[in-house]
């Protein structure tokens, strides 16, 4: 017996196949997956899935691909480190601060969850092109696992996107479109080729199947945490797509029984945004749910887009949760970016920066007692947007290869008296 029934339209709840559709012909509503929950319920169990890969594919029963005796599109993404933050939370006052750190998937960004899911699910269904319109991290999971499961890949990007994105991009050998435009430019040219031509794009027509990959790095919090849901999660807002979809997975998780007792209580979903391309943030501020959209002006360009399709269910989901939807400066990026680093050696790139700007900025405006289990999604690798950090730290003049160069300029080390053990020590030894 399938576990997915149809698509469903979140508005107007209008049921239609299964097929490669993102909106609702009657309303224009999102199309979201409908499973069959006492079938999936019949199927997984905590034991189910511990017995599963150490991958996103451990939770293959909640995932809208039906795999029968196939296998996966997979790179190894997911189930990634849930890091405990004590130097960190030391810094904000979070005695149960956790990271998620989603840079260490296969292309260092928590995309690969959701194109595994979406690659899959295309290949199964014939297609031979997989496309996308992307602000980067997308554009780099899409060349990679179009290059794995052999079919052509296509990205469309703005032109001024990083270098280090794009040359990590090119390298596996896609199509590569570059636009002159910002990414709602991008968006809106590859919505009007969805309609033209046969091919999969993940973030447009295949989108319902694409965006429950998101799922995943919820049930692993959970799962990570011994199966109970925490206080409050940070998620950076780019559509609001995974915003959307965490709320979805933690709801599936109590549902389902796989969290219980005290773990089982809905986590509040915060969110974060660039104060350059805020507007889920300032509707939430204006206690509306009406988006209005803005031209982004930010360096966390991944996250960075002006008319989000999911921003009135974020700015609706932070409320009904408890949570709150927050911004910061460009100056507070660098410097979350920077905190992080220093504190539990994690390199984010600019939309990380923003997570834990908000998160700094939260805590210290007193938001929690300090005892609550807080978890902040970090979504992507510092690398991809190294540029930002040039000129943020200042280097010594370089010193000759001397000890006497090197206590000149670092004297107060130099004297340290375990450096000076291990000098006299190691002089001791040398005659023998």
């Amino acid at each position: 017996m399938s576990r997915i029934l149809s698509l469903q339209c979140r508005e107007c709840g209008t049921e239609i196949p299964v097929s490669p559709t993102h909106v609702c012909d009657l309303c224009f509503g999102p199309l979201d997956v409908r499973y069959d929950y006492a079938e999936v319920a019949r199927r997984v169990s905590r034991e189910s899935i511990s017995a599963g890969p150490p991958s996103i594919w451990r939770y293959r029963d909640l995932l809208p691909v039906e795999l029968d005796d196939d296998e996966p599109v997979t790179l190894g993404e997911g189930f990634t480190p849930l890091v405990h933050a004590p130097n960190l939370g030391e810094v904000l006052g979070l005695k149960n601060l956790y990271i998620k750190n989603d840079t260490m998937n296969p292309t260092n960004s928590f995309k690969d969850r959701v194109v595994s899911v979406a690659v899959s699910w295309a290949r199964r269904q014939g297609f031979e092109t997989i496309a996308c319109a992307s602000t980067g991290n997308l554009a780099n999971a899409v060349a990679a696992y179009a290059a794995r499961a052999g079919l052509r890949g296509y990205v469309f990007i703005p032109a001024n996107l990083e270098e280090a994105k794009v040359a990590t991009t090119a390298v596996f050998k896609p199509t590569m479109v570059r636009i002159d435009g910002n990414y709602d430019e991008v968006n809106r040219l590859c919505t009007e080729l969805v309609d033209l031509l046969d091919w999969a794009f993940c973030n447009i027509n295949i989108r319902p199947f694409y965006s429950e990959g998101s799922k995943t790095l919820t049930y692993e919090t959970a799962e990570q945490l011994g199966w109970r849901l925490p206080d409050e999660i940070i998620i950076p807002i780019a559509s609001g797509c995974q915003f959307v979809k965490h709320n979805r997975a933690a709801r599936e998780l109590i549902d389902l029984g796989l969290v219980t007792g005290s773990g089982a209580a809905m986590p509040r979903l915060t969110g974060a945004q660039a104060l350059g391309c805020s507007p889920v943030a300032a509707a939430f501020q204006r206690a509306d749910g009406h988006v209005v959209p803005v031209r982004p002006d930010t360096i966390a360009k991944s996250i960075a887009i002006g008319n989000p399709s999911d921003g009135g269910y974020v700015v609706q989901i932070a409320r009904r949760t408890g949570g709150v939807v927050d911004t910061v400066t460009e100056e507070e990026i660098l410097e979350g970016m920077e905190l992080l680093a220093r504190t539990e050696g994690i390199f984010t790139e600019t939309a990380g920066g923003v997570t834990v700007g908000v998160l700094a900025k939260l805590a210290r405006a007193g938001r929690w007692r300090g005892d609550e289990t807080v978890v902040a999604y970090i979504t992507g690798h510092g690398l991809k947007t190294a540029e930002v950090l040039n000129g943020r730290s200042v280097l010594e003049d370089a010193i000759p290869p001397s000890v006497r160069a090197f206590r000149d300029r670092f004297g107060a080390a130099a004297d340290d008296p375990a450096l000076a053990g291990r000098r006299v020590t190691t002089a001791t030894a040398a005659p023998a």
